[in-house]
């Protein structure tokens, strides 16, 4: 595949009646990339995704998927797992895996190849002939990824794929991402738990009440946000004085301790050593890069900030 953008949203609108799930969203997600769609629940993720996928059609604005207008002309390229979970309980294992495959084109021998590999790859070898109806939850879940995936996609969208994992199911999770994308599928992923697209995405789509609130890298999210230090032990009258100090605040959490936004272009150490310079004992300094989670809180759980990026 050349290099190029595995989808296009221009302008992508949903509304039913008077409701709108989904305005104006526009995103381009390069091929092979790993591609957050992350929000809150009900903000318009799963709508995006079924407009994507021609489940239901936009009211307004455009898409492209993998270069074609509609995701039905490219469909056995595509690899979906739905938000609501649902397997042939009276299958096998393998046998359900190798019928998915099946209905994307590959030949009845290869996928029960592939899907024997699949399950051994993933934990779930010694129960490829047992009925789903057996399985746990989380075994079912991973079965029902393997399915989507079987046919070796070009593009692999997931809605809520960590949804009702334990742990060490959601780590199963975030690997079968990885493999799939070193193995040059493009993956978009719906989320609402920060971490797990903060250490695998290359790209993420935060949306809230139905509108974009950002689009871009992790990196170029946490930008967003004015970076921290927790100092305790000084004055807030002699921290306003050093360079690189913005704002005091003091610490709703632990008495004595005031937390300082570090200026723009300036680095916490800066402020560090000019403590040092000035003979300031500090009983504590803590600096840390912000994560997803608090550029989440900062631009959704503020409404103004929502508005501005309208």
């Amino acid at each position: 595949m050349s290099s190029q953008d595995a989808l296009i949203l221009d302008g992508l609108t949903k509304r039913y009646g008077d409701f709108t799930a989904v305005r104006d969203v526009s995103l381009r997600v390069p091929e092979g990339s790993i591609y957050g769609f992350l929000g809150p629940n009900g903000a318009g993720k799963t709508t995006t995704i079924r407009m994507v996928l021609d489940i239901v059609k936009p009211t307004s604005g455009t898409l492209s998927v993998l270069g074609q207008p509609t995701a039905m002309a490219v469909r056995e390229r595509i690899g979906y797992l739905p938000e609501e979970k649902g397997l042939y309980k009276k299958m096998k294992a393998w046998a359900v895996i190798a019928y998915f495959a099946r209905l994307k084109g590959v030949s009845g021998k290869e996928a029960k190849q592939r899907a024997h590999e699949l399950l051994e790859r993933y934990g779930l070898g010694a129960f490829a002939d047992k009925k789903v109806e057996t399985l746990s939850k989380g075994m079912g879940q991973k079965v029902q990824v393997l399915a989507s995936i079987a046919h070796k996609p070009d593009l692999v969208i997931l809605d809520e794929p960590f949804s009702g994992l334990d742990p060490s199911n959601q780590q199963v999770m975030e690997d079968v991402i990885s493999d799939l994308n070193k193995a040059g599928s493009t993956i978009i992923f719906s989320t609402h738990v920060m971490s797990h697209a903060e250490r695998i995405c290359d790209r993420i789509l935060l949306i809230a009440k139905a509108e974009m609130v950002f689009d871009g890298t992790i990196e170029q999210a946490k930008a967003l946000i004015p970076r921290l230090v927790r100092i305790g032990g000084v004055e807030a009258s002699r921290l306003r004085s050093l360079p690189g100090v913005g704002d005091v605040m003091p610490s709703e959490e632990s008495p004595g301790v005031f937390e300082v936004v570090v200026a723009d272009g300036h680095d916490p150490q800066e402020i560090l050593r000019a403590c040092m310079r000035e003979g300031i004992e500090l009983s504590s300094f803590e600096s840390g890069e912000p994560t997803l989670h608090d550029v989440f809180l900062h631009l959704v759980g503020d409404d103004a900030k929502v508005a501005a990026y309208r």
